[in-house]
């Protein structure tokens, strides 16, 4: 087995397959020459292995040859344009199995030489942007060549009433890598009044050393790239619309100060005058001693008589907490009093808060209010004596409250009693989990005596 004399080249070590130069995206061929030097009729199976095996054939595969005979073969190597397929060398096998001797398997060896190609890919977005001094623009570059470049980008303008900024500057990106890169635009002055200026500009991507490097240099041609077309739509500072308005604002005063103002002044002067001036007395309505009307010895509305000022009395406050009551104004038969519970009850536990009804007293329920302001979670029960009133489960409120037409009566020393068992304390407005809950509960009505 020996490689083509017209393919391997002066020098070429033994069995070895020449060396070969590929540029990706192109075709590449070179050729090996299978000799059988036994005295049998011997088949060849050629196969390619290693990183190039992807992309190179063997034409033919299988070749059957007499003794003392030879055939050459071709090698095609076809690598894809793609930024996985890296600049630089890669090794290329070929495997050379003999049918009836399998002992005597080679493995020919060469080297490929995979040529640089570059391409970028560049959008912008978006393409029209508007604002009052500066745009914000986002550039999204892909290199899709097959070796590191550094990308630079020139903006491109009719005039200089644009500043452009980009960050980063010059990325620089392996093969297959993308980045996206911010673009500012900035205008010198801004537009006070008119029409939005459009001021049209192009951003052209280039590899950093695109001018620098010589064109015979290059492995290939670089890939001609069209610039990116975009628009930055300065809008004035004080739109039409905002002047329409000025207009007629000014032109709302100046009407009321010419026209309004002095008409109105006058006609307020004709009512204060007309106010002021003197108006006759109707006879007969003179009193006997010269008198107003309602200015008699008991002028007082309501003919001189004085309410007590104890029957207005206003209702008093809640308790403090162990259930005393507070009083308040006096009703028929009694007074209006309550009585607050501050009941705590720690998670997991059963707590019972109560008020006790005063000796030689009856106390006529009309109203209770409960307050869960922690959102606590649980059981409340409210009790009058041995009457179970109702029982809540206290994630279901906040606030409750309940009113009776008719009192409920309870006797002297019975008590009003709420019973809360603690599920799980609430949140209150600190925005931080309480340790224990904490129900309050105000029971009014009227407090009567029992003795005379």
């Amino acid at each position: 087995m020996t490689p083509s004399t017209a393919s391997s080249g002066p020098g070429a070590p033994g069995l070895d397959i020449p060396a070969v130069t590929v540029t990706p995206g192109d075709i590449a061929t070179t050729t090996l020459t299978v000799r059988n030097d036994s005295d049998i009729v011997e088949a060849y199976d050629l196969r390619v292995v290693g990183d190039c095996a992807a992309w190179t054939t063997v034409e033919p595969a299988r070749v059957s040859l007499y003794p003392g005979t030879s055939e050459t073969v071709t090698l095609r190597l076809e690598p894809p344009r793609s930024p996985e397929i890296r600049a630089g060398e890669m090794p290329l096998g070929v495997r050379v199995l003999p049918n009836e001797h399998p002992d005597a398997v080679r493995v020919l060896e060469t080297t490929v030489h995979i040529g640089e190609f570059h391409e970028l890919k560049t959008e912008l977005s978006p393409r029209r942007r508007r604002g009052w001094l500066r745009g914000r623009y986002r550039l999204a570059v892909r290199n899709q060549g097959n070796t590191a470049v550094q990308v630079r980008f020139t903006p491109g303008q009719a005039g200089e009433e644009l500043g452009f900024a980009f960050a980063p500057a010059q990325p620089k990106l392996e093969p297959g890598e993308s980045a996206e890169v911010g673009l500012r635009v900035r205008t010198a002055k801004p537009v006070w009044f008119g029409d939005p200026v459009v001021w049209p500009f192009t951003v052209d991507t280039t590899e950093a050393g695109d001018q620098e490097e010589p064109a015979e240099d290059r492995w290939d041609d670089p890939v001609v790239r069209p610039p990116l077309d975009a628009e930055f739509v300065q809008i004035p500072i004080f739109p039409k619309w905002l002047l329409v308005l000025l207009a007629a604002l000014l032109a709302l005063l100046l009407a009321w100060f010419t026209l309004v103002r002095p008409a109105v002044r006058s006609a307020a002067e004709e009512a204060a005058t007309e106010a002021v001036q003197p108006r006759p007395t109707p006879a007969g309505e003179q009193g006997a001693a010269g008198e107003s009307p309602g200015t008699g010895a008991d002028s007082r509305p309501g003919g001189g008589g004085q309410e007590s000022g104890a029957e207005a009395g206003a209702a008093g406050s809640g308790g403090d907490g162990s259930g005393s009551p507070a009083g308040g104004g006096t009703t028929a038969g009694g007074q209006q009093s309550s009585a607050t519970i501050d009941l705590k009850t720690g998670a997991g536990a059963t707590r019972t808060g109560t008020y006790k009804v005063p000796e030689n007293s009856v106390f006529g329920v009309t109203d209770i209010v409960v307050a869960n302001f922690q959102g606590d979670e649980g059981v409340l029960t409210i009790s009058f004596g041995d009457r179970k009133i109702t029982t809540i489960a206290l994630e279901t409120f906040r606030n409750q409250d309940y009113h009776w037409v008719t009192p409920i009566k309870i006797p002297e020393n019975d008590t009003v009693t709420i019973n809360v068992t603690c599920a799980k304390p609430g949140t209150p407005a600190t925005g931080r989990q309480a340790s224990e809950c904490h129900e309050v509960l105000n029971v009014s009505g009227v407090l009567s005596t029992t003795t005379q």
